[in-house]
C-alpha cells in the first residue's frame, strides 16, 4: 500500500513526487518513490528517492538515493530530505533504512554521519551486482538507520 506524500516538507525544503516506480521482480526491488527537492521558494535544488523493502540488491544499492545540485550544497539539504524520507518509510512499516555510497564520496559519507547512521561495513560489491555493472565501482559503504 502506498501512502500519501504531500506532507513531506519542512520550513526549508519540500519533496515533490515526480514518479512512483512499480515493483521490479527482475531486480528484486519493491516500489520506489522519486522526488524533486525544492527550496522554500519552490526552486528545484536536487532529487532523491526511497525504495521500499529489503533485499540483497537493496543492501548494496540502498533504500535512499539523493543528489543536490552544486550551487546548493553545504546546507545539509540531502540530510534534511532523508529525514523526510525516513518518515515516509516509517509510514510504510519499515523499521530501518540502508543508505550506501562510494567510500571516496566524502560529502555523502558526511551526510550519513550527520544523520546518525551506523556504518555496517565497507563491502565489496558482488561481481554480478547491478551497482558494480552500472557504476564500475567495486565497494560501497553500507550505513543502517533505525527508524
Amino acid at each position: 500500500m502506498i501512502l500519501e506524500t504531500e506532507l513531506l516538507k519542512t520550513e526549508e525544503i519540500s519533496l515533490r513526487q515526480v514518479e512512483l516506480e512499480p515493483d521490479d521482480p527482475q531486480r528484486k526491488w519493491d516500489p520506489a518513490f522519486h522526488f524533486d527537492i525544492l527550496d522554500r521558494a519552490g526552486v528545484q535544488i536536487g532529487g532523491c528517492n526511497l525504495r521500499l523493502g529489503h533485499s540483497e540488491a537493496l543492501y548494496y544499492a540502498g533504500n535512499i538515493g539523493y543528489q543536490i545540485d552544486e550551487p546548493y550544497r553545504g546546507h545539509h539539504y540531502a540530510g534534511k530530505a532523508c529525514l523526510l524520507l525516513f518518515e515516509l518509510a516509517k509510514r510504510h512499516g519499515m523499521e530501518y533504512i540502508i543508505i550506501t555510497c562510494n567510500p571516496e564520496n566524502v560529502p555523502s559519507r558526511k551526510t550519513c554521519e550527520w544523520l546518525g547512521g551506523e556504518l555496517l561495513e565497507i563491502a565489496e560489491l558482488p561481481e554480478d551486482s547491478e551497482q558494480r555493472r552500472l557504476t564500475g565501482e567495486s565497494h560501497r559503504c553500507i550505513y543502517k538507520f533505525r527508524l
